[in-house]
């Protein structure tokens, strides 16, 4: 649960501020708008994705990549491992959509470098892809912070009922896992039949959901980070 009151705080304003577009990010695939949530005297920086610039995808048929971008958001928060930037879903000028706090990136953090590392947070991006079932982690969606936080964004393409794993942090596959990492899939997936999987089962298929708590119980049996699949590409491309 969010327990940090600016936290919460910068919630309320993004679910009750006036959005305005201010811009667009051309190379993204879907409408991927800058804009900003004002509130008050406050104003937040986000990016916002409305449903209505999404482009059909043939191996996601059902629900909305907005939809599966919450829900990534609300698992990472509920995990605890808070590898995604403050997301919501709500109305905004071109209807409904994604909005996500902006994330201002440390320029200074050479990412070609940074992903190969063994850095802690990335490790934890690891793990946090292996239980979404991330099919797109590139290195352009890891975003180390100058305060030393580590998000990732882009999380459209997630919680697939096929194992379909595409990242560019394997450097822990067949690791085994900490005992803390084993606590936090056991405390997840004791979540899933409360309240939170009943959230998650309103943004994401019956059978995407079923496959997440498989792939959690699948992930405590096995007690490691997963390999490469051989049956399909195990990162994305462009890798970047």
């Amino acid at each position: 649960m969010v327990t940090d009151v600016s936290a919460s705080q910068d919630e309320l304003i993004l679910r009750e501020g006036e959005l305005t577009v201010t811009g667009r990010l051309i190379d993204a695939s879907n409408a991927t708008l800058l804009s900003k949530v004002s509130l008050g005297e406050r104003e937040i920086p986000c990016i916002y994705k409305p449903i209505a610039g999404e482009r059909p995808l043939w191996d996601f048929p059902e629900g909305t990549l907005a939809e599966r971008e919450y829900a990534a958001y609300l698992l990472s928060r509920e995990s605890g491992l808070n590898v995604v930037p403050l997301t919501i879903l709500r109305e905004g000028p071109y209807g409904k959509g994604m909005v996500q706090r902006w994330v201002d990136i440390d320029e200074s953090v050479d990412l070609v470098e940074f992903f190969q590392s063994d850095d802690i947070q990335l490790r934890s991006m690891a793990l946090f892809d292996a239980i979404i079932n991330n099919t797109d982690r590139k290195i352009g969606h890891l975003l180390p912070t100058r305060s030393g936080q580590v998000y990732g964004c882009d999380h459209g393409v997630t919680f697939h009922t096929e194992d379909k794993l595409r990242t560019v942090l394997w450097q822990w596959a067949g690791c085994n896992f900490t005992s803390t990492e084993l606590e936090l899939l056991r405390a997840l997936n004791t979540k899933f039949n409360a309240s939170f999987g009943t959230l998650l089962e309103t943004l994401i298929t019956v059978e995407e959901f079923n496959a997440l708590k498989l792939r959690v119980n699948r992930l405590i049996n096995t007690g490691m980070f997963p390999h490469p699949s051989s049956d399909w590409p195990a990162v994305p491309w462009p890798p970047f």
